[in-house]
């Protein structure tokens, strides 16, 4: 039987991924604010120049400019203590800049695992795990394997 916390903690990120799939950033900025801490520490492959919240508003800001039709699908989400652990898939269309390169039109799928370590009710702490390598490959950017 989850417990009150972990309870809380999933429906937090339930809400915070059911924002994300909007694409709108607004609301994706928003909902940060309100679920994210300020002084949130970020263990990913994200753009850098920022720490804290705005890091994570950077990463969606990137990613939606690049594929507009984001969409993130959860295959797995495990909360147990202070943390909710979730597998997804990431699937959109390469439509504008993104690591440097031109808008190719090309769609792309690839995995990702974060876990997210909450306090005080709000994401304190991300670690992540993306499959960029697969996503460069679809783009073009890297050769397939041989």
């Amino acid at each position: 039987m989850p417990t009150a916390q972990e309870t809380r903690n999933k429906a937090a990120f339930e809400r915070l991924h059911d924002v994300v799939n909007t694409g709108d950033p607004e609301a994706i900025a928003t909902a940060i604010d309100e679920l994210v801490a300020p002084d949130l520490r970020f263990h990913a492959p994200v753009p850098m120049g920022a720490t804290g919240v705005q890091a994570l508003k950077n990463v969606w800001e990137v990613l939606l400019r690049a594929f507009p039709d984001l969409h993130v699908t959860i295959e797995d989400a495990i909360a147990e203590g202070d943390k909710v652990v979730f597998r997804n898939t990431v699937t959109g269309t390469h439509r504008g800049e993104y690591r440097g390169l031109a808008p190719t039109g090309r769609s792309v799928g690839y995995s990702e695992i974060f876990v997210l370590r909450f306090a005080a009710g709000r994401v304190a702490e991300i670690w992540g795990v993306v499959d960029v390598l697969t996503q460069l490959r679809q783009l073009g950017a890297a050769p397939a394997p041989s």
